[in-house]
């Protein structure tokens, strides 16, 4: 790895600003003031900036219960951002692996693996995604029954040409339903719900693919995944 990405990957310093810390001798590696930003640093590497020993973060993996009010966006928006909530190094460089809207809870998985990220939300995959939904108004009878059957052959969205993927939808009481998508188009759950006359007052979502979101999460809280919830995409 060049030493200048190295320096912008371990510090707050940009590229750029990285280049003039070793031009004012302020970098080192392996105890040698190094000046030129094409050097080579290798995992055995000693680099210090300003006396201080600097380590590369690594990858990370991990779970939060993502509250209300709080955007899967990289940039400054009306709103808090995810990555402010995970108390980790260069949290900001972690991306949402799907995201949600402001105003929907539940799972959201982060990382820096961008690989590991593409096999969850490629479409190839049809990763299953369950959401908890809350509607304005009773969904019942014969009503739910076409609902279900409708999401099951795919329901046509406002500003699309082509229908919905099969979706599972399972209702659990007369404001209440289950549902379980295989791709993620924009705000689908409620343009769907929209689509057959329904408004969604609050969504959920409770795993994606194998992974669920932890029980002792509270929301607003995080944890690393597991290795095996890594390894299950």
């Amino acid at each position: 790895m060049r030493l200048d990405k190295f320096l912008s990957d371990t510090t707050d310093l940009t590229r750029s600003l990285a280049k003039k810390a070793m031009h004012r001798e302020e970098v080192m590696v392996d105890g040698v003031v190094v000046k030129n930003p094409a050097t080579q640093v290798g995992t055995d590497s000693k680099v210090s900036w300003l006396g201080q020993t600097l380590a590369l973060v690594g990858t990370r993996y991990v779970m939060l219960h993502k509250p209300a009010g709080v955007e899967c966006s990289a940039r400054r928006g009306l709103y808090p951002l995810a990555h402010e909530l995970i108390d980790l190094p260069k949290a900001e460089r972690m991306n949402t692996v799907g995201r949600l809207d402001v105003d929907t809870t539940g799972l959201v998985l982060m990382t820096d693996d961008g690989q590991w990220s593409h096999r969850i939300t490629s479409p190839k995959r049809r990763c299953e995604k369950v959401y908890e939904v809350t509607l304005a108004e009773s969904l019942q009878g014969e009503e739910a029954q076409q609902a279900v059957e409708a999401f099951q052959e795919g329901v046509l969205l406002d500003g699309e040409e082509q229908p919905t993927k099969p979706a599972k939808l399972e209702m659990l009481g007369p404001q209440k339903a289950r549902l379980v998508l295989i791709e993620g188009k924009y705000h689908q759950v409620k343009r769907m719900f929209a689509a057959i006359g329904h408004h969604v007052t609050a969504l959920h979502r409770a795993s994606i693919g194998p992974i669920e979101l932890d029980v002792a999460l509270a929301p607003g809280e995080w944890r690393h995944l597991s290795e095996e919830e890594i390894a299950a995409f």
